[in-house]
């Protein structure tokens, strides 16, 4: 069983930066795959991106490229979301996920869920 729980959110202006955190616990990441979710009211949850606890490597959706930047601290067992030049759309609750699929590319294919953290953009 995994354990995560967010952080960092918060209200902040448009234009500045903000990194969430997702520490795992119970089970390290290891062997599983961490995602990054959006959700904003009356809409489905949106992949962000991924990234191999194994390797390291990101996979990115085409609208978080250039602004979202997704990295892990093996020894802190943590996951990061790094957002840029933050708009008023990205206003959302942000979830933390893990999946044991290498690559996977829908919420259905992961199994542990944060409790999510608010962020909120002021234009």
């Amino acid at each position: 069983q995994v354990q995560l729980v967010e952080s960092g959110g918060g209200l902040v202006q448009a234009g500045t930066s903000l990194t969430l955190s997702c520490v795992a616990s119970g089970r390290t990441f290891s062997d599983l795959t961490a995602g990054w979710f959006r959700q904003v009211p009356e809409k489905d949850r949106e992949l962000i991106g991924v990234i191999s606890w194994t390797t390291g490597n990101t996979l990115l959706k085409p609208f978080a490229k250039g602004r979202f930047t997704i990295s892990r601290d093996n020894a802190k067992n943590t996951a990061y979301l790094q957002m840029d030049s933050l708009k008023p759309e990205d206003t959302a609750t942000y979830y933390c996920a893990a999946s044991i699929v290498s690559l996977p590319t829908g919420e259905h294919q992961f199994a542990y869920w944060g409790q999510g953290t608010q962020v909120t953009v002021s234009s």
